[in-house]
């Protein structure tokens, strides 16, 4: 009775480091590695779908020094997508131009759609919660700890621009 009683006091611990559904996604990475998003649901993420051939490329070194800077505090996710006609077509293209151009080492996922029929999983996920969707490239949402909350900053918000830094400051500089 003793082990029942112990057992029953001690599932909430057990549950309570569980991932929300919402970080619960089967993410593959350009390397073709798992992604588990699950173990950064404690910090804020900015997911941005990215393309290589777009005017806004450039924010790839913004984004990236966010990450280093901040990395045990902040996510930078990137999802290729060539929904905008920008991409190049294989994750090995992407990945050398990431690599080679930008020295980008946030994680990039695989080339996926980031709207439409075939949108990812993250991406719809993203759509339901705020009722927008990528209007193009480097779109960013910016998901506080938890799901607490999703900020959409449209493609001409910089990663270094105070509208992004103040949602993310609160959680990075403590």
């Amino acid at each position: 009775m003793k082990k029942i009683i112990l057992l029953i006091l001690m599932l909430p611990t057990i549950t309570f480091g569980a991932c929300m559904d919402f970080y619960n996604q089967d993410l593959v990475t350009l390397q073709g590695e798992k992604f588990d998003l699950c173990e950064h649901q404690d910090k804020p993420i900015i997911f941005v779908n990215t393309a290589s051939k777009c005017g806004f490329t450039s924010q790839f070194e913004g984004l990236e020094k966010l990450y280093r800077e901040n990395k045990e505090k902040l996510l930078v996710v990137g999802f290729p997508s060539n929904d905008f006609n920008q991409e190049f077509s294989t994750d090995k293209e992407i990945q050398d131009f990431c690599k080679l151009t930008y020295a980008v080492e946030f994680p990039m996922m695989s080339k996926s759609s980031v709207l439409g029929k075939n949108v990812n999983k993250v991406y719809q996920n993203l759509y339901e919660i705020t009722g927008e969707a990528p209007m193009w490239n480097f779109y960013k949402f910016v998901v506080l700890p938890k799901v607490e909350s999703v900020h959409v900053l449209s493609s001409i918000v910089r990663p270094e621009s105070d509208k992004l830094l103040n949602l993310i400051n609160p959680y990075i500089k403590n």
